[in-house]
């Protein structure tokens, strides 16, 4: 049977908020605190689950523990981020209803390794294959790829996302996933040029200067050393639990199975190396005669090796840094940069040119990552945004992201009392209307299109003449003064004579989280977002494939003067966007709370957390879940848990679940007023109820416990005695069964005795009578055998002394062969042939077989050594022997060809591919291929020609082309002629008449010509259809050219050029070979 656990079970503090018996902030602190402390890290507040960053590795997110909460009821186990992803996850699929999971919550307070554990869960429980295991892979791994490009060390956190990211995981009917679309928000892109102190820039350049290859860094003109590099910090360049080079690999791994070329990695690393070297180019002011100041680059070397990795002209990007030029209708006014707009210009360009890269990141990674198919998808939508930010110095980054969250904690009360009031409706419950705070209006005074903050912004950006922060700050004051969430030094609401705080560069909002102060120093620049249109079209020339891209309205064919969308104007849009999108799906929230600013374990800072749980409004969400009823369970549920209550319902009940809860309520002493009936479930109204259900349960189960005890005790001692029963009656019949056949084998021991001994004096008596016969017979033999020895003796001696001589020799002589054969056996030569030792002879008359002997043992190894040789071998050992029989003691090259082994095949015609269309020309197996040297009649010149012989035909072919030059069939060839000499000059004789000797005898030259011949003579001997062909050795022979006959004569001489041999001709019937004589 299976044992079912319960949110209710083991718990330590309340697992959910909203079972607080006295709910005060205090209260829900505390409980916070409680659970912390035991490792229990997650609380719900109804279907919303908190989460505290345990800032330490946890065992709960293990393979068993995915499978513990797959297919449970939300309510079913302990608190969990898996309770919440199965339930989203299984409302998809099963109920066919869009989701999305809100991932909310402070800088650090592990919001993004939240989206990681909701991926990863969904991962593990939706359906298996090839095709889903890859979509699958690619979601999870476009995680470290974004990570590493849009997260970067704060002083609150070491892996914080420096971007909104929202996911849409499109899944088909039947929950397996088919893609995904990712939708980024607001990189913090002023961080590429400038840190705040403690933090560090995106973690992309450290990651390449620490894990890239050598080789890598040489390419990409960097060097290891970060302080190389002005926009890298150096005062937190290390941070203790990161590996850089370690998250390198991941990353160019991630990229890989993403769907990454290898060309788009390489593009990519070239960009991020860019902006590097953009950091190191520095300025110098120069006057000139006009009287005004410009710019000048001081060291160019940077600029040039960045020019070099984006293919940029040099001179082009030089004049951009040092000119703007603005077009106004037809006319274009060009006007130097000072120093400072130099500086400003160089970081919009590194801004732009990192942010418009993580854009085209995103953009790549969902071309791999999107559905294939076209027909409607289920979506789960996964949002991990920024979280609420309130730090020293806060800026238009920090405006731009309170105002993200404050747009998501309106959509988060709106979709929180909208579930509670629709499952009342839905369950048939009366709704109370619930006072809360309403932030509309905080969300109006920024975004609202006439008077919001961000209009005003927009407006100021666009207004012509003088535009500063400070006139952007006059605005707000004059428009803003009267609401009651704006304060500033000359606001209605400020109290600027006890408020020193307020500084007058500064203004405040009042959000739902709290008071943020915002200088307004950099609202207007950023907002603008303004890249020189000089360096734009500077990027847009480069030869790089990815620049281009990414600077579009750098083409000067498509020159756009309107002026493009404000930052402020393009995040609002993308909001909205996000909002309405948000609306249509089913909300999942996860809200995270960091303990403690110091990213330590076990440490839990009450002010810190009682701070966070104000703005993320929880107090809020428990008193909307309690306003009506605290608690609400399905009838069959609430049976299962409670039958025990009641002996009607105990221990099954057989009727419908409903009817058994009331019947169960019905004698349980609980008031009406405490609970409802709904259609499917029971709503109990306060938490004392569900602790009496609960305490009742207890203790009816202790007393079901004691009862089963007593029971099993009593089955348990009863089997117990049973056994000892039983076990008595088989041992007793064995102690029986056991002394009966002692006493049987004792009295069976002494009879075989008794027996033994008898046996023994009767045997004995007769050995005795049968000994003493056999000495009789024995005597009597040997007294007759000696009379028969001396009458033999007596009738023989005369024919034994005749004899005696002839006898003596033989043995003597039989004697002295075995010694023989003996001392021949001790010492035998080696097995191998050329082995010439033997034993020498010991007896004169032994000449003969000593002879035959040492003749039959050489034979038999030669014949033991010839057994060893494979097919191959043999053949070339038996060319070897032909060569012999043809040119020992007649040609003098051939001693030096005997060690040399016969290749045949010297060009491996089949393999190179050089020789392929000489090789197809050639249909039969080739036996030979060498290159030779042709010898020209008129000048005695040789020129290079391959030469194949096959067991037809030869040919000879054009060294460098492989064009066949002659193929002549081997049975017009009839003799071959060579000298006697070291030479390796050889004539193929052909047959006078046939087709081949119209051009002529060949007369050739080889290093192989022993080889060559010997092939030749033993395809002519082994060729049934045709004669052997003849081998003519001479100093002088006849050679046809054509029409003529020329002698070929061999003359010793003193060696020229070296040691080779030369060939002269001395006139048109003469040809001389000069062969040098060996010192």
């Amino acid at each position: 049977m299976e044992v079912k656990t319960s949110l209710l079970d083991n718990m330590i503090g309340v697992g959910d908020m909203v079972l607080l018996e006295v709910l005060t902030e205090d209260s829900f602190i505390e409980n916070l605190r409680k659970r912390f402390d035991h490792n229990e890290i997650y609380t719900y507040i109804g279907s919303v689950v908190i989460s505290m960053n345990p800032y330490r590795p946890l065992p709960i997110y293990t393979p068993e523990k995915v499978e513990e909460y797959r297919n449970r009821n939300f309510y079913e186990l302990s608190p969990h981020i898996f309770a919440l992803a199965d339930e989203a996850y299984r409302s998809l699929r099963d109920q066919d209803k869009d989701q999305c999971i809100l991932i909310t919550g402070e800088s650090g307070a592990g919001k993004t390794e939240a989206s990681k554990l909701v991926m990863s869960y969904v991962a593990a429980v939706c359906g298996k294959g090839q095709e889903v295991n890859k979509v699958k892979e690619q979601l999870l791994q476009s995680n470290p790829v974004l990570e590493a490009f849009g997260n970067a060390k704060t002083v609150r956190n070491d892996n914080s996302s420096r971007f909104g990211k929202y996911m849409d995981i499109e899944f088909d009917f039947k929950g397996d996933p088919l893609g995904g679309v990712i939708s980024n928000y607001l990189l913090e892109k002023s961080r590429v040029v400038k840190q705040p102190r403690g933090e560090r820039n995106f973690h992309i350049f450290y990651q390449l200067l620490s894990g890239a290859s050598d080789d890598t860094l040489k390419r990409l003109k960097l060097d290891r050393d970060f302080s190389k590099y002005n926009y890298l910090s150096l005062d937190s360049a290390a941070v203790n639990g990161l590996d850089d080079a370690a998250n390198f690999r991941t990353v160019r791994n991630a990229m890989q199975i993403v769907g990454f070329m290898e060309d788009e990695v390489q593009s990519v690393l070239e960009l991020v190396a860019a902006v590097l070297k953009l950091g190191n180019i520095e300025f110098k002011p120069e006057s000139r005669s006009n009287g005004t100041d410009e710019s000048r680059i001081k060291d160019k070397n940077d600029l040039k090796e960045m020019c070099e990795l984006l293919g940029i002209e040099q001179s082009v990007l030089e004049r951009a840094f040092s000119y703007r030029t603005v077009e106004a209708k037809m006319e274009k006014v060009a006007t130097t940069l000072n120093v400072a707009q130099a500086y400003y210009a160089r970081d919009a360009l590194a801004k732009n040119l990192y942010s418009r890269l993580f854009t085209w990141l995103v953009s790549r990674i969902n071309e791999s990552i999107k559905a294939q198919a076209k027909t409607r998808h289920k979506v789960m939508g996964v949002l991990d945004i920024y979280g609420f930010e309130i730090f020293e110095d806060n800026s238009f980054e920090q405006f731009i992201i309170n105002y993200c969250n404050e747009k998501l904690q309106q959509i988060f009360i709106e979709l929180t009392l909208r579930e509670e009031q629709e499952e009342y409706i839905r369950e048939g419950i009366e709704w109370t209307n619930i006072e809360y705070f309403n932030n509309a209006i905080i969300c109006d005074l920024i975004e609202n299109n006439q008077n919001g903050i961000l209009a005003m912004l927009d407006e100021e950006c666009l207004r012509p003449g003088t535009v500063t922060d400070e006139t952007f700050l006059d605005k707000l004051n004059t428009i803003c003064a009267e609401h009651q969430h704006f304060e500033s030094r000359l606001s209605k609401n400020s109290k600027f004579l006890n408020d020193h705080s307020l500084p007058h560069s500064c203004f405040r909002i009042q959000h739902y989280a709290g008071k943020v102060l915002y200088r307004v120093e950099g609202f207007v620049d950023k907002n603008n977002d303004l890249l020189y249109r000089d360096l734009s079209q500077a990027m847009y020339k480069a030869n790089h494939s990815l620049i281009k891209q990414l600077f579009p309205e750098g083409n000067p064919a498509k020159v756009n003067l309107k002026r493009p969308p404000t930052a402020g104007s393009q995040f609002k849009a993308s909001v909205g966007t996000l909002m309405r999108n948000l609306q249509t799906k089913n909300p999942n929230y996860i809200r995270c709370i960091k303990p403690n600013d110091k990213k330590a374990s076990h440490v839990f800072t009450e002010s810190l957390v009682r701070h966070q749980s104000r703005y993320l409004g929880l107090m809020e969400n428990v008193r909307v879940r309690r306003a009506g009823y605290a608690f609400r369970q399905p009838y069959e549920s609430c049976l299962e848990r409670y039958k025990m209550l009641c002996k009607r319902t105990w221990p099954h009940w057989k009727g419908p679940a409903r009817e058994g809860v009331e019947v169960l309520m019905g004698e349980l002493p609980v008031p009406a007023e405490e609970y409802s009936y709904g259609r499917s479930k029971i709503f109990i109204r306060n938490p004392r109820t569900l602790f009496f259900l609960e305490e009742r349960r207890r203790q009816c189960l202790q007393e079901l416990a004691t009862l089963i005890q007593k029971i099993y005790r009593g089955w348990k001692w009863r089997t117990y005695f049973l056994r000892l029963k039983k076990s008595q009656i088989v041992v007793s019949a064995w102690y029986r069964r056991y002394a009966q056949q002692k006493k049987y084998d004792k009295i069976k021991s002494s009879t075989i005795v008794m027996q033994s001994y008898i046996r023994g004096w009767q045997a004995r008596k007769l050995l005795r009578r049968l000994k003493y016969q056999k000495r009789c017979e024995e005597a009597v033999t040997t007294i007759t055998a000696y009379w028969h020895g001396t009458q033999v003796r007596r009738e023989y001696r005369k024919y034994f002394r005749a004899n005696a001589g002839r006898k003596i020799y033989e043995f003597t002589i039989q004697r002295i062969m075995q010694k023989y054969f003996l001392s021949l056996k001790s010492s035998m030569p080696s097995k191998s042939p050329i082995d010439k030792n033997w034993p020498a002879r010991p007896y004169l008359f032994l000449d003969a077989v000593h002879t035959e002997l040492r003749r039959i043992f050489h034979l038999w190894r030669c014949k033991k050594y010839r057994s060893q040789f494979t097919e191959e071998k043999k053949a070339v050992y038996e060319e070897k022997l032909e060569a012999s029989k043809l040119f020992k003691d007649k040609k003098a090259l051939y001693p030096s060809s005997v060690s040399q082994p016969f290749k045949g095949d010297y060009l491996e015609i089949r393999k190179n591919p050089k020789y392929q269309k000489l090789n197809s020309a050639v249909e039969e197996k080739v036996l030979l291929a060498d290159v030779v040297n042709k010898i020209n009649r008129a000048n005695g010149k040789g020129t290079a020609r391959i030469f194949l012989l096959t067991k037809k035909n030869f040919v000879l072919a054009d060294q460098k082309t492989g064009q066949v030059k002659a193929s002549v069939p081997l049975p017009d060839l009839t003799s071959v002629s060579v000298s006697t000499q070291s030479d390796g000059f050889f004539a193929l004789r052909l047959k006078e008449g046939s087709a081949s000797a119209v051009k002529g005898d060949f007369l050739l030259s080889s290093e192989h010509l022993i080889e060559i011949i010997t092939k030749l003579h033993r395809i002519g001997a082994t060729a049934a259809d045709r004669e052997q062909i003849d081998i003519d050795i001479s100093d002088e022979f006849l050679v046809q050219f054509k029409q003529d006959k020329v002698c070929v004569k061999f003359v010793q001489g003193v060696a020229k050029n070296g040691n080779s041999v030369s060939c002269k001709r001395k006139n048109n019937r003469l040809l001389e070979v000069s062969v040098p004589t060996k010192a």
